[in-house]
């Protein structure tokens, strides 16, 4: 600890408490008043497979679908340029055959439609109920698993920190009117992980700081504890963001919410698992007293002189 230069991650706590409580307000805010643009796998509606006979951009036939009033409609390419996935709100049965037969005529080549589905609103709204269950379910989980590994005080700052996590990526997909579709959801539980292992980390070097060392209160040891694994966790979200980064400028249309979703989780989860999960914990005393092994009975007999 002497010969390590520490540096003072609490002393910005309280501006950090302000600056998370005003996004918190934002992102309920944006979901409150502009809602969450719910994708097609929640909605429901109809999905064409098409074959072009040469490779296509999904941005000109996206164009054209817009140009023609076909509005919210996702194109996606499905496993090369010439395989096109399009997911347009509605439940014609029509719907297949008219929009092979527009994008065809816009083309110079051919356009053939391989498949045409329906997704009905029951399967749509069953899968967002479901998501959110099993979202809500993990994080119980979890905060039962912290409150057994290290503390109860532990478990309220890991909780706090991954809904804090969660909304805000929440709200910056309303405020920006992102598609929330499955892979959204994916990426959000992977937050969900990605922070908790971030948070288990830092738990475990606060745990053994405060049992090792000697002299500081709370804010001393959490800063020296953050400190010493503050190299580990830039050096595991940045080889994460060059990864997500990759995906996100050449992973395609498909993947594209799913990497942004990534992208802030990673960004946001490392912030609040130090002014978040560690922050907590000061504010709600952590003490060397709430540590302590407890000494066996038998233990204790054996120690009497």
């Amino acid at each position: 600890m002497d010969d390590m230069k520490v540096i003072n991650f609490m002393r910005l706590r309280t501006a950090a408490t302000i600056f998370s409580v005003i996004i918190m307000v934002g992102s309920v805010a944006a979901l409150a008043i502009k809602g969450i643009n719910w994708g097609l796998d929640f909605t429901g509606g109809t999905l064409i497979e098409l074959v072009y006979d040469q490779p296509v951009r999904t941005a000109d036939i996206r164009n054209q679908l817009d140009a023609a009033g076909y509005n919210n409609t996702v194109v996606q390419e499905f496993g090369s340029a010439r395989d096109i996935l399009v997911r347009i709100p509605g439940d014609d049965p029509k719907m297949g055959s008219a929009i092979t037969t527009l994008l065809d005529q816009n083309y110079e080549g051919t356009v053939n439609a391989v498949r045409v589905e329906f997704v009905g609103p029951q399967v749509g709204e069953r899968l967002r109920e479901q998501g959110g269950l099993g979202m809500l379910f993990a994080m119980l989980m979890i905060t039962l698993y912290i409150a057994f590994r290290f503390q109860l005080k532990f478990s309220v700052g890991a909780i706090l920190s991954l809904a804090h996590d969660v909304i805000f990526t929440l709200g910056l997909f309303a405020l920006l009117g992102l598609q929330f579709d499955l892979t959204v959801m994916a990426a959000l539980l992977a937050v969900i992980g990605y922070s908790l292992n971030d948070t288990i980390i830092v738990y475990d070097r606060i745990r053994e700081n405060f049992r090792k060392l000697r002299k500081g209160d709370a804010e001393e040891i959490i800063n020296v504890s953050l400190t010493q694994t503050l190299g580990r966790t830039l050096a595991t979200s940045g080889t994460t963001l060059m990864v997500l980064l990759a995906l996100f400028l050449f992973g395609g249309d498909m993947i594209h919410n799913f990497a942004i979703a990534l992208i802030v989780g990673v960004g946001i989860g490392t912030y609040s698992s130090i002014y978040i999960a560690s922050n907590i914990l000061v504010y709600l005393k952590i003490s060397r007293e709430d540590l302590i092994v407890p000494v066996k009975e038998n233990e204790e007999l054996d120690q009497l002189p």
